[in-house]
């Protein structure tokens, strides 16, 4: 009776664990099948010109419903405060509170005007958050229920590695002045294609915060500062075919192989951006005046660099 019972106990602890393993397995395959798609890190965006940087990616349509703002939970990790809230409308988005969130709102635009993937950000300039307090220039941050957070990209192993769109990308980081070059800023987004009715794998970089001031190093490096955005230089000199950015920050490799072919790629589509529209990125992000005005130059300042450089 006592052989019985330790029999019919391994029997069904066997089970059981066939049973996990099984359905283990089955959840991996899922997560598996679920995350398929085609890479996605640039779309031709058609008419620059045209594009509203004042309201950016999300346009219209997806601005927050401010009537009304609760607290869910409090976002952890990264330099930035952040709470995740619902709006009035139901909506879910991501607040960020800190002097990252003006940097950041303009730059996403920035990317997004010429065709590259980005966050769908908005910088209210006064927001309440119910449970939490009263807080001057958040960013919300969109979180879709029909777009699907994946794992984090790599800058040094991804599917764009020695494209022009890639090494465009890299251009634009130092163009921003971004000094936070790190994987854990990457992400990787499970959205459906509405033009092919597929799914794809959307590569973005998800946090844009460490920007318009100046790399450096620790002490040195600064993060929305107008004055020091207009003050550092961008490019050193011409080696070859190479173009030698001034860049100090991490992953400073990263940016030794981009040539001049692939700098003028991504000068020409930033080059189709008015300056009303430049100036619409910054006024988004609620710069004043004055700030709008030196961001705008010296930005502009930098697109002519890119659009300049000597042919080979």
């Amino acid at each position: 009776m006592l052989l019985s019972r330790k029999h019919s106990i391994i029997i069904n602890l066997s089970l059981i664990l066939v049973f996990s393993l099984s359905t283990y397995a089955g959840d991996d395959k899922k997560k598996k099948e679920t995350a398929t798609g085609t890479p996605v890190l640039w779309r031709d965006p058609g008419n620059i010109a045209s594009r509203d940087l004042f309201l950016g990616p999300g346009g219209e349509a997806m601005k927050p419903d401010l009537t009304r703002i609760t607290f869910i939970k409090e976002e952890t990790g990264g330099y930035s405060k952040k709470y995740r809230v619902r709006d009035g409308q139901g909506h879910v988005w991501v607040a960020k509170l800190s002097k990252e969130a003006q940097p950041e709102t303009a730059a996403t635009r920035i990317l997004w005007a010429i065709g590259y993937q980005t966050e769908i950000p908005y910088l209210v300039p006064d927001l309440t958050i119910e449970g939490k307090g009263h807080f001057k220039n958040v960013k919300l941050e969109a979180r879709p229920q029909n777009i699907k957070r994946l794992d984090l990209w790599k800058w040094k192993d991804n599917p764009f590695i020695g494209t022009k769109e890639f090494q465009g990308l890299k251009v634009l980081m130092i163009l921003i002045e971004n000094w936070d070059i790190k994987d854990s800023n990457n992400k990787i987004l499970l959205a459906r294609n509405e033009e092919t009715g597929q799914k794809d794998l959307v590569y973005i970089i998800s946090d844009l915060g460490a920007t318009f001031g100046k790399t450096g190093g620790v002490f040195s490096r600064t993060r929305n500062k107008p004055a020091d955005y207009v003050e550092a230089k961008f490019i050193n000199e011409v080696k070859g075919n190479r173009v030698d950015f001034r860049f100090s920050g991490k992953h400073q490799s990263l940016f030794d192989d981009i040539t001049i072919e692939q700098a003028r790629w991504v000068g020409a589509l930033l080059a189709q951006l008015t300056d009303q529209q430049i100036q619409d990125a910054f006024r988004a992000a609620n710069y004043s005046p004055e700030e709008v005005r030196m961001l705008s130059d010296a930005l502009k300042a930098r697109i002519t660099e890119l659009t300049t450089l000597p042919q080979r």
